[in-house]
């Protein structure tokens, strides 16, 4: 499994939750991967960020909640499926399991704001 540290924020007043690989920058191209939630892909079609538009919504927790920084997220991908998880304080906040329409290579990948 491939780690990599989380910067993460969060904006009450938008609602806007965003989640970024510690040093990379930029993206290729941007993809919802469910309702609210978008994944941000590099060149080499590997993960680079995370956001979540009206998150308190779409992950169905208080805004007090989202503005907690020990944030984990978990990718898992193959040629057919991609699996988001994300956890705050490592209680499982979201999961979910899409098509890989978006090119992602066979990754395990996971990125912590405590790596």
């Amino acid at each position: 499994m491939e780690k990599e540290r989380l910067i993460s924020s969060y904006d009450e007043v938008n609602d806007t939750f965003v989640g970024k690989i510690d040093g990379k920058m930029g993206y290729c191209a941007d993809y919802g991967i469910s309702e609210g939630i978008f994944l941000s892909i590099d060149k080499d079609n590997l993960p680079s960020s995370v956001l979540v538009d009206n998150a308190s919504e779409v992950l169905n927790v208080s805004k007090q909640i989202l503005e907690n920084s020990n944030v984990r997220i978990g990718i898992d991908c193959d040629g057919i499926c991609l699996i988001f998880t994300m956890f705050i304080e490592n209680l499982k906040i979201c999961s979910v399991k899409c098509k890989n329409e978006f090119g992602i290579p066979d990754i395990k990948f996971e990125i912590d704001s405590n790596y």
